[in-house]
């Protein structure tokens, strides 16, 4: 007889939803309202009529289509960078044999304890070099490839790649990259997908190195525009939730349309495990 979630399993997954979509839910009824609905007691719960005019506002002080743009193209550049050169590493580690790669795995994956902020400098340093500051070459250059993505696909691949697969498929004379692509890639594609999804995210929502990095309007991206709605002597709050509201509505999208696949994913690597 199959086990069936109690009241109490339906009950938690109930709460958990609601405390999770209510901040959501509020952002879209302050998004409706003017400045002023904030300081009524009690506060109001229910959306009003004045969102078309708060988005229009948002897109009137900065230039947020830029920045909605911006923020696309620096996740979708970074998010495809990582997922390949993530799962072309993580074939070599954990499939190919060559010397010291167990000392190369441990030295990616050491980087990841090492502070953010500690390489800010010398990587502004480099930017302007390259003469790269305020452009978006400077904000996805350095997210191409990290060490978490590695390490994943690394650990993935060691359990759900058949050396046997990869022996016949260079018997057939096949290349090493055409192994990658033609073999390799297709087995990863449950963890591609979750390393994209995350990595997307990671990329939409970054703000520290965006903010040092850019410095016109129009190359500013999500965040860094969301930052600067909020500056002055008075925040509109209505204005600034307005454009998170906004800048929520791409990563909503993603999760719709990857949501059942990145699940998949996640649950295959539980039960490989």
């Amino acid at each position: 007889m199959r086990n069936r979630p109690g009241r109490l399993a339906y009950l938690t997954l109930v709460a958990v939803m609601f405390f999770s979509g209510f901040p959501l839910y509020y952002s879209l009824v302050v998004a409706s309202k003017d400045n002023s609905a904030l300081a009524q007691v009690p506060p109001p719960v229910l959306p009003g009529a004045n969102l078309v005019e708060n988005v229009g506002r948002v897109f009137d002080t900065v230039p947020f289509d830029f920045a909605l743009l911006n923020s696309a193209i620096v996740s979708l550049s970074v998010t495809a960078s990582v997922v390949f050169f993530s799962t072309l590493a993580g074939f070599a580690f954990a499939k190919l044999e060559f010397r010291a790669s167990k000392a190369l795995l441990v030295a990616v994956v050491a980087t990841m304890m090492v502070p953010v902020q500690l390489g800010v400098i010398p990587l502004y340093m480099l930017m302007v070099e390259l003469h790269l500051t305020d452009t978006l070459w400077a904000v996805v250059a350095p997210g191409l490839v990290n060490a978490f993505g590695v390490f994943f696909m690394t650990q993935y691949l060691r359990g759900a790649m058949p050396g046997d697969l990869i022996e016949a498929a260079r018997m057939d004379g096949a290349s090493t990259f055409r192994i990658f692509w033609q073999v390799v890639f297709p087995v990863a594609r449950p963890a591609a997908v979750v390393l994209g999804v995350l990595t997307f995210l990671t990329a939409w929502n970054d703000y520290f190195w965006p903010l040092i990095v850019l410095s016109s309007p129009e190359k500013y991206t999500v965040q860094v525009a969301l930052s600067s709605l909020s500056g002055g002597y008075v925040t509109d709050y209505s204005l600034v939730l307005t454009a998170t509201m906004l800048a929520t509505l791409p990563l909503l999208a993603v999760f719709a349309l990857l949501g059942k696949y990145m699940i998949a994913g996640i649950m295959q690597g539980a039960v490989k495990g």
